[in-house]
């Protein structure tokens, strides 16, 4: 842990977010699922950015959402200069009018260098870590990337907790990474052992179906695109 009371030292990593942290072996802070339910609904990060805006302006700081808010889109809607890793605070004062949060989703593209996916998991714990420890629900995303990611993307999750992956964008749903996307499934389910497992965007690959069959739960949330579509299809009926 960095000596943040070194004189002069000044937390540009965010260490404190870290504070009263346990670490796996690989220097992952440990994450708890503090989330007692499983969420009605899952909003992204942009538009739950946007509801707070709209009613904070119509001056009702005492509004509450019921649904999780998740960060299945771009990294640049997220992350960066303002962004929940920048300002997390302000991250904070947002999802205190949801009903809980599903851990940041930073990527970790199969061409990105190594440190970088390793960096990706330990934002992805440590923000988690901290926004449970400020008394939001949490549940923990789980991303991976090419099979050398395995030995440390899946640190700091409970084992047999409930966990949140997502389908939308090029896996699974893009054939040529269907294979990767299942192989790293089983191998979360092989070391975490989840007993619930939420898949933002479509759960209808045979991957899913097997995991059923051994006694897993699975429970799908439409995308944004998916409800976008069918918004669309309701309106020229």
């Amino acid at each position: 842990m960095i000596n943040l009371r070194r004189k002069g030292c000044t937390d540009i990593w965010n260490a404190a977010l870290c504070e009263g942290a346990t670490f796996c072996e690989d220097d992952i802070p440990f994450c708890p699922t503090t989330a007692k339910a499983l969420p009605t609904a899952i909003i992204t990060w942009d538009n739950a950015v946007c509801l707070y805006n709209k009613v904070i302006r119509c001056k009702n700081d005492w509004f509450r959402h019921n649904a999780f808010v998740c960060f299945y889109i771009d990294d640049h809607k997220f992350d960066g200069g303002n962004g929940v890793w920048k300002n997390p605070q302000r991250a904070l004062k947002i999802l205190r009018h949801f009903a809980g949060v599903i851990t940041p989703d930073f990527s970790t593209y199969q061409d990105f260098p190594d440190p970088i996916k390793r960096t990706a998991t330990y934002r992805m714990r440590t923000l988690g870590y901290w926004f449970g420890k400020n008394g939001i629900a949490v549940i923990n995303n789980v991303r991976w990337g090419t099979p050398e990611t395995y030995s440390y993307c899946f640190s700091g999750v409970p084992e047999k907790s409930i966990v949140a992956v997502s389908t939308v964008g090029g896996s699974p749903r893009k054939l040529r990474n269907r294979s990767r996307f299942e192989n790293g499934l089983a191998e979360m389910v092989r070391k975490l052992s989840p007993h619930t497992i939420l898949v933002y965007g479509s759960a209808k690959y045979s991957c899913f179906e097997k995991l059923k069959e051994q006694g897993i739960v699975i429970r799908s949330y439409p995308s944004k695109m998916a409800q976008a579509f069918e918004r669309r299809k309701n309106e020229q009926r």
